[in-house]
């Protein structure tokens, strides 16, 4: 007689079979069932209020007494369309301004913030001048400082000091952004636990090692959706160099207007605009929620 576990040799009937197709349980497609439902009234809901703001917005639009007008003066389509080759020409000067003024605040913003959050004495006066730098061109508006850059350095006369008007916009906005992205490059090293770099230290890792390999990869990521929002708005920003005299979009479309005073060039410039920023914000967002469940997921872990 065996003592064992009756595997059913002799019945043929295996008593724990897992082959079998799982069904979910009745209550529980009771639930998908109110799931389902309830996201199809959300919906329905979403579609018929967001109908109805924007029909009521359009009827308003349509119907006001100068709508005739606005139309002939801002929405002249065929003239659009004839001003923006110029237009892209004149939007090219942002892309090229938005490089270069992007790579010189990555740098110089990381540097600062180095120096802002680093430990050593010898650094004092750095960090004074670091802190007083930030505090100062933050709460300064930034078309004030290209007003102040464009006209204050020629009026100094130095020698070897340019008067080309692209060059000083662009240093004006690299000085702007500069301390608004240390302080955000800043607070995503403070956001790292002082364990991450006592434990790197623990292993033998120089602070320089310990600030490359272990701080600045953590911190970078998390302050990435911030960045990228400085990135599109620095994108916009660099519209504001055309009241130095550059020939950015903002700039030919204000020429094209003057010449007819049809204003249907500025709407062409804000759709060239919108059809980078509106991709780089969508991104923005995607990396934040992407963010954000990662943190979440190593919070649950």
């Amino acid at each position: 007689m065996s003592m064992g576990r009756d595997t059913g040799g002799e019945s043929g009937v295996t008593p724990y079979d897992f082959g079998g197709k799982w069904q979910p349980s009745p209550h529980e497609q009771a639930r998908r069932q109110a799931r389902k439902h309830k996201n199809r009234r959300n919906a329905l809901i979403a579609a018929l209020s967001s109908l109805l703001v924007i029909g009521s917005l359009l009827i308003i639009l349509f119907t006001s007494p100068g709508w005739k007008s606005l139309s002939e003066t801002f929405f002249a389509w065929a003239y659009g369309v004839e001003v923006l080759p110029k237009i892209l020409l004149g939007f090219g000067t942002n892309v090229v301004l938005t490089v270069i003024a992007g790579t010189s605040v990555a740098i110089l913003g990381l540097t600062i913030a180095l120096i802002r959050t680093s430990r050593s004495p010898a650094l004092t006066p750095f960090r004074i001048l670091a802190t007083f730098y930030v505090d100062l061109f933050r709460g300064i508006p930034m078309l004030l400082v290209i007003l102040l850059v464009g006209f204050g350095i020629p009026a100094l006369r130095l020698k070897g000091i340019t008067n080309n008007v692209l060059i000083l916009g662009t240093l004006a906005v690299v000085i702007t952004y500069t301390a608004y992205v240390a302080e955000v490059i800043r607070s995503g090293i403070l956001t790292i636990h002082p364990s991450q770099r006592a434990a790197a230290r623990s292993l033998g890792l120089t602070h320089f090692q310990t600030l490359r390999h272990v701080i600045l990869p953590q911190a970078l990521r998390r302050v990435t959706p911030p960045l990228l929002n400085d990135l599109v708005a620095l994108i916009k920003d660099t519209g504001l160099v055309s009241i130095l005299g550059v020939t950015d979009a903002v700039r030919a479309a204000q020429i094209a207007s003057s010449r007819t005073f049809n204003y249907t060039p500025y709407v062409i410039a804000a759709i060239v605009f919108l059809s980078v920023t509106i991709p780089l914000t969508r991104f923005t967002d995607r990396t934040l929620r992407k963010s954000i469940e990662r943190q979440n997921a190593q919070g649950n872990a």
